[in-house]
């Protein structure tokens, strides 16, 4: 992991001199680094940890990056890791160039692997988080948006980064293909209740305590499990003073809407629906066989169940 830092802090020496500090800036802020440590766990439990390892984690840390860069854009966040956001320091114009450019690199990088199904597999989980995150904007403010689409782009958008790292590092080390399935099927479930996780903190989190600016879903009409389990369990009442809380003309009316949240134990269904999310990923784990690494892997969803929040502020 120390590895991948320093790879990430010198990705800016690979562009033109009047890129590199965009880059660099881009690559620096100290993230979790869930999807490498995803690669490298799932290199240790099918067999050894490569140098094609290192490079695989470092695309999917790339490609994350880049969604990064575009998410800020698009949600208007000026602060992300407790430092200011590149579209908050240089604007929107240079920032989308700046997201284009990882995005690029990361698939050049790729090219290196002597099996193209890498790449192949790679640029697949790209599309796979664009699209997930045209598809949410597409449906922004819609009300009638089904459980069925909201999974489905979550799957895209956070998912498929998550399966690949783990599929891919276990067919690096030419693992089953029922090992490799099980694994895929490990990061899908455990990147889609990150995403559900990160959902329910951007609603009812503390930006003081995470380091990043919230809310920014609910203003820009991306409505989120929260928020659809409550449309869908509301009477017609409740809808109707729901929509006028969302689709109001003077903007979202948040402190109602997280009021029902509590009121209607909306967030508690959530919550729900990520633990059931991670014992489905553990119970993928129970093919492999168990050493150190597999442990490592079992303690992702214990590290994520510990990051579910217990008191929550709405200010």
């Amino acid at each position: 992991m120390q590895t991948i830092e320093e790879k990430l802090h010198d990705q800016g020496t690979f562009f033109e001199e009047g890129v590199q500090a965009y880059i660099t800036y881009a690559c620096g802020s100290s993230g979790k680094r869930l999807r490498p440590l995803l690669a490298f766990l799932v290199g240790g439990a099918t067999g050894n940890i490569t140098s094609e390892h290192l490079n695989l984690a470092l695309i999917v840390e790339l490609i994350h990056i880049a969604s990064l860069v575009h998410d800020d854009i698009m949600d208007g966040a000026v602060v992300r890791r407790e430092r200011p956001t590149l579209n908050a320091k240089w604007g929107n114009g240079l920032t989308v160039l700046v997201g284009d450019i990882l995005f690029a690199h990361a698939l050049r990088l790729a090219t290196q692997f002597s099996d193209s199904q890498m790449s192949r597999r790679i640029a697949d989980a790209a599309i796979g988080v664009c699209s997930g995150e045209m598809l949410q904007t597409e449906r922004r403010f819609d009300v009638n948006l089904t459980l069925e689409h909201y999974f489905r782009i979550i799957e895209m958008k956070t998912g498929s980064l998550f399966a690949v790292a783990c599929e891919l590092g276990a067919l690096l080390n030419n693992s089953s293909d029922e090992v490799t399935a099980a694994l895929k099927i490990f990061g899908m479930k455990i990147g889609i209740a990150y995403q559900l996780l990160d959902d329910c903190i951007d609603l009812l989190g503390d930006e003081k305590n995470i380091g990043k600016t919230l809310g920014t879903d609910l203003i820009g009409g991306k409505f989120t499990l929260p928020i659809l389990l409550l449309l869908q369990s509301a009477s017609s009442k409740d809808q109707e003073n729901l929509h006028h809380s969302l689709l109001n003309d003077s903007g979202v009316h948040r402190e109602e809407v997280v009021e029902l949240l509590f009121e209607k134990g909306t967030f508690d269904k959530a919550i729900i629906e990520i633990n059931n999310l991670m014992d489905q990923a553990e119970a993928a784990l129970l093919l492999i066989p168990k050493n150190e690494y597999v442990e490592g892997l079992y303690g992702m969803a214990t590290y994520l169940r510990g990051l579910i929040p217990t008191k929550l502020s709405i200010k």
